[in-house]
Parts: structure tokens; C-alpha cells; sequence
């Protein structure tokens, strides 16, 4: 039993021997110092100070009005009540509208067709057509959402009216019927409180991998110089020892960087901020060892300092969209599936925002909190064999 307890307590100080030496290399590197700290700190602000205005109002749509009757005109006046469209002119045709979107002057265009008034008369449908600039999806959506309300409004109103003119009261036939939405987690339906909270979990996972890719390159360029022997390491350390040196300091490092960009980044910036801090920094705390091992199992990949942006950042756009934040993950195949799976900042993704955004707890996120220690575990052997494999061949 004294051997036992001998041989854990060596252990102890191997691991403890790795983990300052990790502190000492991230910081006096400082280009390990950049993606460790100054990108976690910088991209959310920055992200929230480009998005921060969350919703588009009053842009500016030019009218090309072929109808120019009474109804034509109450329609263009609906349309420019609504938030997010602001009449900017009548243009005389659609080549001068669109020599107003080419100038800037407007971003959508209302044309109404000359049969509208008529049509509407005859108890027919009538058509608007609506032209939108797409550059940015940004204005595309809130401009369908201003124009669905104002279609469903118009519709009502009709409707009340021909009640009217055949001398049926509108009310006894029964109040028309009402929607009211609620928007749970983005009640302002702006862009930066719905992609925002994703974003900085996937910033924590791909800032680390950056750091660990780069500390990884630096090492092996050491050995090159020094014929496979790289002198600031640990070399008597075993190899579990090592992984869990390594990570216990890039977590350690972590630790403080999450709390600021998960709990202090939606205050600042109002986001939805409704879940308890506890609970979602021990729910992000598997999702971070399991980014350290999954950087310690790319170990040898990494040929010199400058592969980690090869290896690693074009990664982030992949990540994202298997994160579910740009496309569903139901609407994905069983491949790409189980490939997002395999992203700890997928499970964080999802997580964090059920508890940040939605208000849930720890306990109501049992599936994605499972997975990232499944994915800790398994990214720890992966980070065990590779280090082992590295240890023999030195």
C-alpha cells in the first residue's frame, strides 16, 4: 500500500513538473500569448460591436406605383408605417429604381402593378412585388418580416370592408384571428443576441487549439535543431502525466478567460443572460479539457510554429456549420452528423445557449453535457497514445 501511495504521489509531481513548465513556455511566447489571450478577449467585443445594433429600421425602398389609385396610395402609406421600411420616392419606372439601388439611394424596391386597384375590386388576388438588395441577409429578413405583417394586415382589412359593404357587421362574424409571437431567448429578434452566444463558445475551443497547434510547432522546430530532442521538455514525465500536466494549465489558463466571455460579454452588450453562472461554467469545464486533449492529440502534425493557421483556422468555418448555429442538425446526413458530434464546441454550443439564452439548468442539458465527457475521455486516450508514441520515438 506505501508503494501505491508512493508511486501516485511521483505522479503527482510529474504532472505538476509538466504544468509549470506548460505556464512558463505560454508565457514567454508571445505569439501562444495572442491566441490565448488577446483573441478571446478582442473577437467578442469586437463581434458585439459590429452586430450590436441588433435590428435594421426605417430602410430606405423607392415606389413604383403603376396603379396610382386611392388603394395604391393607402398601400405605400402601410408599408412606410411599418418599422422597417422607410419611403425614400416615387421613381418612374423600374430602371430608375434601379439606378437608386445602384446609388445607395434605396434597398428594396415596392412596385405596384397598374391592375392592383382593379383586382381588388373584383374580389380577385392582387399581387406587389418587392425587389430587396442582398447584400446583406440582414435587411433581406427583417424586410420579409415588415412585409408579411403589412400583407396579413392588408388582407384583414379588405376583408372587414366587403363585410361592410354587404351589411354584415364584421363583428358578428367573429373577431378575426390574432397571432401573438414570443420569441423565446431573442425577444428582440436581432441578429447579434441570436449568433453571438454561439460564436464565443467556438471562439474558446478554436483560440486554444490555435495556442496548443503553435506551442506544438515551436516544440518540434526545437527538435530539429537539436536532433530530435527538445530541451525545455519534461522528458521524464510519463505519459499520462504529461496529458494531464498540459491540459490542467491550459484549462487553469482558460478558467477566468470563460467566465469573462460568457457571463460578463452578455451584460455588457444586453443580451439574453437568463441561466446561472454555475451552471454554465461547469458545463463549459468538460468542453474545455476535452479541447486540451484534443490539441495534445495533434501533436506532431504541426511542423513549425506557422501550421497552426493551416491546420487549424480553417477549421472554424467547418465547426461552425456543424455546430448547427448556420444550418440545422437535424436537416444534416448521418456523416456530417457524427462528425459535429465529435466537436466539443458543438455540445457547447448547444448547452450553453439552452442555459444562457432559454434559462435551463445544468441538469436539463443531461445529453450534451454527457457527450462532452464522453469526448473528454476519448480525446484523452487519443492525447495518451500520441504522446507515448512521441516518447518512444525521442
Amino acid at each position: 500500500m506505501k508503494a501505491v501511495f508512493s508511486d501516485i504521489h511521483e505522479w503527482l509531481l510529474e504532472a505538476a513538473r509538466v504544468m509549470r513548465r506548460q505556464f512558463s513556455l505560454v508565457f514567454s511566447d508571445m505569439g501562444v500569448m495572442l491566441f490565448f489571450f488577446f483573441l478571446p478577449v478582442a473577437y467578442p467585443v469586437v463581434y458585439s460591436l459590429i452586430y450590436n445594433t441588433e435590428v435594421t429600421r426605417d430602410m430606405p425602398v423607392a415606389v413604383v406605383d403603376n396603379c396610382r389609385t386611392a388603394l395604391s396610395r393607402e398601400f405605400v402609406r402601410h408599408a412606410d408605417a411599418t418599422e422597417a421600411i422607410k419611403i425614400c420616392g416615387y421613381a418612374a419606372d423600374l430602371n430608375e429604381a434601379r439606378r437608386w439601388m445602384n446609388e445607395h439611394r434605396c434597398y428594396g424596391v415596392l412596385e405596384i402593378p397598374a391592375d392592383y386597384s382593379a383586382r381588388l375590386g373584383r374580389g380577385e388576388q392582387a399581387m406587389a412585388r418587392f425587389y430587396c438588395d442582398m447584400g446583406l441577409l440582414y435587411r433581406y429578413r427583417t424586410f420579409l418580416s415588415s412585409l408579411t405583417e403589412l400583407q396579413m394586415a392588408t388582407c384583414t382589412e379588405l376583408r372587414q370592408t366587403g363585410l361592410n359593404l354587404l351589411g354584415v357587421s364584421s363583428s358578428a362574424m367573429g373577431e378575426s384571428v390574432e397571432t401573438q409571437a414570443f420569441f423565446l431567448g431573442d425577444t428582440q429578434q436581432g441578429f447579434a443576441s441570436f449568433i453571438i452566444p454561439g460564436i464565443v463558445v467556438l471562439i474558446l475551443q478554436q483560440s486554444m487549439l490555435l495556442g496548443i497547434a503553435m506551442l506544438d510547432g515551436a516544440s518540434n522546430e526545437r527538435r530539429r535543431r537539436n536532433r530530435g530532442y527538445d530541451p525545455v521538455a519534461v522528458r521524464d514525465a510519463s505519459p499520462s502525466a504529461s496529458c494531464i500536466g498540459k491540459a490542467l494549465c491550459y484549462v487553469a489558463i482558460y478558467l477566468p478567460l470563460t467566465l469573462f466571455i460568457l457571463h460578463y460579454i452578455p451584460e455588457l452588450f444586453a443580451y439574453p443572460h437568463q441561466g446561472d453562472a454555475a451552471d454554465y461554467l461547469l458545463f463549459i469545464f468538460p468542453m474545455l479539457l476535452a479541447t486540451a486533449f484534443l490539441g495534445i492529440s495533434l501533436q506532431g502534425l504541426m511542423r513549425e510554429r506557422e501550421s497552426a493557421f493551416i491546420v487549424v483556422v480553417f477549421t472554424s468555418v467547418v465547426f461552425l456549420f456543424l455546430s448547427g448555429l448556420t444550418w440545422p442538425r437535424y436537416a444534416m446526413n448521418d456523416f456530417y452528423l457524427m462528425l459535429g458530434n465529435l466537436v466539443p464546441a458543438t455540445w457547447g454550443i448547444e448547452g450553453f445557449i439552452r442555459i444562457n439564452t432559454n434559462g435551463g439548468s445544468l441538469a436539463d442539458q443531461a445529453t450534451p453535457y454527457h457527450w462532452l465527457w464522453g469526448l473528454t475521455a476519448l480525446f484523452f486516450v487519443t492525447a495518451y497514445l500520441t504522446t507515448r508514441r512521441r516518447s518512444v520515438t525521442d
